[in-house]
């Protein structure tokens, strides 16, 4: 408990700081641009007095003009200069915008907007105004701090799903351990009934009987083979899955309600699939016994396979509740349920089981509210 509050405690300090460093720099950056633009003010301020100097010099007097000529050449700022809104005289301006006196006049009103203009007294009764642009450079900082902030974003963004994938990988080898865990623990009883079982058999008790326990033996035993794959690569095998899904059903059906019916479709030709018949079976439970959740307990089950091209399709439909379409995706996340009781772990496994282990697919093929769903399961033919 104290380790996982000085963990929690360090998960803060660090994000605080990294919050912090971020303020510093967005702040850095803007103090730099506001020194940048303060020295291209300057800039322009000398540049006006280089223009005034050299229009109002002397032709004939013996005026060394080599300075402020300089200051007007290395200029590269956008520079337009009016007088009563008309224009007299621009620097670094796009020839194509030159030419076109409307496209003009919306660059110079851009420059309005960006800077607020340098009065130019050339006289008592003649003054000009000189508007100026941002350099590339100042409007390639404007852009720094987004850069920064979306690097950070992204930055965080791995950093995050590094973190709940490291998560998820330590509560899935959890999982796992328990799974195999339990499977260990179920082997030591279910060792104790088969051998109780031949001793029935010994004594001659009826044959129906121990038929039936027999079939319960042999389905704990299917499901500790379940949870013992849990976390390993498990082996598929190429089956007949007409055959596979036909004795999971019989065996459900025979074990449920008569207030509910259960029906069986398939092909006569065999199909053959890849299948592990462990997990397959496990599937096919599933998708039933969530049916019969949606019913609770009363309605009609069909399970329907389909001979498809490439595929072989394996429909499920119930009578139930049926689902709301924004949730035909969700119904398939760990934790997801809505039933009062439960984890919300059954789909979420079986579309692990089917498209993870076997390359198939699973969804909501339709449903409707109060009418039923349909779940489709598909695999490729081998």
């Amino acid at each position: 408990m104290l380790f996982s509050e000085k963990r929690n405690l360090t998960r803060w300090i660090i994000i605080m700081t990294s919050f912090v460093i971020v303020i510093m720099i967005l702040w850095n950056t803007y103090t730099f641009f506001q020194i940048f633009k303060n020295e291209e003010r300057v800039k322009m301020q000398n540049w006006a007095l280089a223009q005034k100097k050299i229009n109002s010099a002397d032709p004939n007097a013996d005026v060394d003009m080599e300075l402020p000529f300089q200051i007007i050449q290395e200029s590269n700022i956008p520079i337009i200069v009016t007088e009563k809104d008309s224009i007299i005289n621009t620097n670094n301006i796009d020839p194509d915008i030159l030419k076109d006196k409307v496209r003009l006049y919306a660059f110079l009103q851009k420059l309005k907007n960006q800077n607020e203009p340098i009065i130019m007294q050339i006289s008592e009764k003649q003054t000009h105004q000189l508007y100026y642009g941002d350099s590339s450079l100042l409007n390639k900082l404007k852009y720094y701090p987004i850069a920064l902030i979306l690097i950070i974003v992204l930055f965080g963004g791995v950093v995050y799903n590094f973190y709940r994938s490291n998560k998820m990988a330590t509560q899935n080898k959890l999982w796992a351990g328990m799974a195999k865990e339990t499977a260990h623990q179920i082997g030591t009883p279910l060792s104790s009934l088969i051998g109780w079982l031949e001793i029935m058999k010994a004594d001659n008790v009826d044959e129906t009987t121990i038929a039936e326990i027999e079939k319960d033996i042999n389905r704990l035993q299917t499901i500790t083979d379940r949870f013992s794959k849990i976390g390993s690569e498990p082996v598929l095998e190429r089956l007949n899955i007409i055959e596979e899904t036909e004795q999971s059903f019989d065996y459900l059906k025979s074990r449920f309600s008569k207030q509910v019916g259960f029906s069986f479709k398939a092909p006569k030709k065999p199909i053959m699939v890849s299948l592990n018949p462990a997990l397959h079976s496990w599937t096919i439970e599933n998708l039933v016994k969530n049916a019969i959740d949606a019913m609770k307990g009363k309605g009609k089950i069909s399970v329907v396979i389909e001979n498809d091209n490439n595929l072989v399709k394996i429909l499920v439909t119930d009578t139930g509740n049926g689902i709301p379409k924004n949730q035909f995706k969700r119904i398939f996340e760990p934790g997801f349920t809505t039933k009062k009781r439960g984890w919300g772990l059954g789909l979420s496994l079986t579309k692990r089981i089917v498209e993870e282990y076997h390359k198939g697919k699973i969804k909501v093929l339709q449903s409707e509210i109060g009418k039923g769903t349909t779940m489709q399961v598909s695999f490729k033919k081998t």
